[in-house]
């Protein structure tokens, strides 16, 4: 089982929008080296939606020969196309993913019986272990704890992202499934607390910029040490909340280029961080000691 933290990665560019693969193999070389425990490529904050069919799967394949084996590689294969979604997860078991991440099929807005098929179809379809991925604030459909429940024990179902930030509710998702699949937190602010009730780990934006001081975190709350999880999350509280003052990946993007680490590039609709956001960013960068 993976456990930790598991950065969802982003996809440095050039500035005309090119993938920049020297600063992609970069990324995933420092973050094996400062103790991210995996990578998911092409996720959200990977602007899978505006990368092509042939980008998706280079930029899986390219992630997965870089790590090389030495931490695991999830690969984000959701769409709201059954079809595609099976398709793309086909592609990432054949270059050598570790797992598959499926967000919710978005803007169709499929009833729970849809996303109960929709699943169940993935799973029976590809032989790779598979997350769900429930985002209600970004695909506009929300997945219950009761489908999730529905699809737990599913051959290949090995787990679920809870990207709601209710902390009431992923700890009644942890009672319902925490035995026959591992919950992640998906929401930075509060993963902490909700490895503390059980979840396996979290997949993080911010671990895009602070993977080592993360990584400490997931690890201290999945040791039980409440204390410890709560000191070393502190620093990093002004980060979960303004790398989401614009639409993720447009400040965590920004707080990348302003340490170096990629250049300007990202892709329209998305734009690059604003004047009046940067200052804010920079102060919770420097909170962090990132600055």
């Amino acid at each position: 089982m993976i456990t930790g933290s598991l950065v969802a990665l982003v996809t440095p560019m050039h500035p005309d929008g090119a993938i920049d693969w020297p600063a992609l193999k970069a990324l995933v070389e420092w973050h094996i080296a400062e103790g991210t425990h995996a990578i998911v490529a092409v996720g959200t904050t990977g602007e899978s939606a505006t990368l092509d069919v042939n980008e998706h799967c280079d930029v899986i394949r390219f992630v997965v020969e870089t790590a090389s084996g030495r931490i695991p590689v999830i690969a984000g294969t959701g769409a709201n196309s059954t079809r595609e979604a099976i398709e793309l997860s086909r592609s990432a078991k054949e270059l050598g993913a570790d797992a598959c991440l499926l967000v919710t099929p978005y803007y169709n807005k499929p009833t729970q019986e849809g996303l109960y098929r929709h699943y169940r179809a993935i799973a029976e379809a590809v032989q790779i272990p598979q997350i769900l991925y429930n985002v209600p604030g970004r695909t506009g459909v929300d997945m219950s704890n009761a489908t999730v429940a529905r699809l737990a024990g599913t051959p290949n179902i090995v787990g679920i992202k809870d990207a709601t930030g209710n902390l009431e509710r992923g700890r009644e998702l942890i009672g319902l499934v925490g035995n026959r699949m591992a919950v992640y937190s998906g929401d930075d602010a509060t993963a902490w607390e909700l490895i503390l009730a059980g979840a396996r780990g979290n997949i993080s934006v911010t671990a895009n910029v602070a993977p080592r001081l993360m990584s400490a975190v997931c690890e201290a709350a999945l040791d039980g040490k409440t204390d410890l999880a709560r000191q070393l999350n502190e620093p990093l509280e002004g980060l979960h909340k303004q790398l989401f003052i614009e639409s993720n990946p447009i400040p965590v993007k920004w707080a990348l280029q302003q340490m170096g680490r990629i250049q300007t590039g990202i892709r329209l609709p998305l734009t690059w961080l604003t004047t009046e956001s940067g200052p804010v960013v920079k102060t919770a960068m420097q909170q962090a000691g990132l600055v």
